[in-house]
């Protein structure tokens, strides 16, 4: 199996190389030559946006190799704890230090030399670490069929064609980053890989010199946008927006629609979770005004249903439960020990998103809160109850705190004294921890003082009284 399509196309732009034909199918069987020669067991591959990255993916794709794809900027002793969970025949492009116990540094890679490992399950492709940042993550386990399946579903529901130009604006490491590439790549069409993103000067320079036709983001991606006063008119070729990674302001969605009509392009909003490889919806770009607030109908192959509280599940409109997704694209299951990579398909294609939503009378799906104490930072899923133990132990004075999610942000409430000084400095403290260990802009935690955090008559911290305050 290959996800590359006749005539795809690979452009780095800081060292200008462009792969495609015979050219690309030569740089990926080079890579999945190397690969040949490793232990067995799944691979650890961290994914800076660059060409070799994407080269190694795809050659370990097309060479049955299962491989965990890492965020390059994890804390070496988180990845060192998936290494110790996990055992994986090479952690590639290896962070500089020593190796752990039980490898060895061979290029700049991390071998293993210790015993023999589990070998995947014949079905597994890919694994994505799950609220990875604030540790102890568990890997969603994907096979083959369900990234092809959703590539495929996402192509067809976008129109992506031999034509089409994409840019890499979301990390590689990222689901929705990852399905841009697979989607694009598997009809035959290029992509840009470009580091900087979408705030880098950069990343504009490379969408105009390489007449880049589309544009994914997540909602603090066009927040910015805003800020920045985008203009699409400035770059033709440019006629696509897409959204995903959490629920953008509806009137942020209307502006964004208004403006990339105005040029004669289309938006589009999307719904998904890595659990589903990772796309589930896509509205219809004819349709968004009408739709406003609406991630749209599920994706070719899906379907949706709505759990009531006893349990059974409905697709008639307008009644809200925990929304239930079937479709081709579902894992394989999670993964938290070695162990369980070997497992095959333990959810039977059912995937229970721990999202409240209803269906409207067409089958457009409307999402309304969380399960879950999930929150997303720039489309980043993060654990809540994390996020405070994250606090708690940063050395900053704070010991009671709450978090709650706040669209692409996360407000923690810290228990100290309201208006004064000092507790206005502990609490940039604590942003500027959560940034430093997340590796993400400080702007998406908001550390409040609280005088008292309110508790419910057992004892647990009453969130519904401070969503109430956001």
């Amino acid at each position: 199996m290959t996800l590359v399509g006749a005539g795809a196309r690979l452009i780095e732009v800081a060292s200008g190389r462009t792969l495609a034909g015979e050219e690309l199918d030569a740089a990926v069987s080079r890579q999945a030559a190397a690969l040949e020669g490793l232990p067995s067991g799944v691979l650890f591959a961290r994914m800076p946006v660059e060409l070799d990255s994407v080269l190694r993916y795809l050659a370990a794709f097309g060479a049955g190799r299962a491989i965990a794809l890492i965020d390059p900027a994890l804390d070496t002793e988180v990845l060192v704890e998936l290494i110790e969970r996990f055992r994986p025949a090479a952690v590639l492009a290896a962070p500089e230090g020593a190796a752990p116990p039980g490898y060895a540094a061979s290029g700049d890679s991390w071998r293993r030399v210790s015993p023999e490992g589990v070998s995947p399950h014949p079905d597994l492709a890919v694994l994505l670490p799950t609220s990875g940042s604030t540790g102890n993550p568990k890997l969603v386990r994907l096979s083959r069929d369900a990234i092809l399946s959703n590539a495929e579903a996402i192509a067809e529901a976008l129109g992506i064609d031999a034509d089409e130009v994409a840019p890499t604006s979301l990390p590689l490491h990222y689901s929705y980053g990852l399905s841009v590439l697979n989607s694009h790549l598997v009809r035959g069409a290029t992509v840009v890989i470009e580091a900087s993103g979408v705030l880098g000067r950069g990343f504009w320079d490379a969408v105009a010199e390489h007449n880049v036709t589309s544009l994914a983001g997540v909602p603090y991606h066009y927040e910015m946008l805003r800020r920045m006063k985008f203009d699409p008119a400035k770059y033709p070729t440019l006629r696509t927006l897409t959204q995903a990674g959490g629920k953008m302001r509806d009137e942020l969605v209307a502006e964004f629609n208004d403006r990339i009509r105005a040029v004669g392009g289309r938006m589009h909003v999307m719904y998904g979770q890595t659990e589903a490889a990772p796309r589930m919806t896509t509205l219809p770009a004819d349709r968004l005004g009408e739709k406003l607030g609406s991630v749209g109908p599920a994706l070719p192959g899906g379907k949706f249903g709505i759990r009531r509280d006893d349990g059974s599940e409905t697709t008639h409109p307008k009644i809200t439960g925990e929304v239930v997704y079937r479709g081709p694209n579902v894992m394989m299951g999670y993964a938290e020990t070695e162990s369980e990579l070997a497992d095959g398909h333990t959810v039977g294609g059912v995937l229970a998103t721990g999202d409240l939503g209803y269906l409207d009378q067409d089958g457009y799906l409307f999402i309304t809160g969380r399960l879950k104490r999930i929150g997303k930072v720039f489309g980043n899923r993060i654990s809540l109850d994390d996020l405070e133990q994250a606090v708690r132990t940063a050395a900053v004075g704070i010991d009671i705190v709450a978090a709650v999610a706040a669209g692409d942000k996360v407000v923690l409430f810290a228990e100290l004294p309201e208006g004064g000084a000092a507790a206005k400095a502990i609490c940039k403290d604590a942003s500027r921890a959560l940034s430093e260990r997340l590796h993400l802009h400080t702007s998406g935690f908001d550390v409040r003082p609280i005088d008292i955090v309110p508790l419910l008559a057992s004892g647990k911290i009453d969130y519904r009284r401070l969503e109430s305050r956001l």
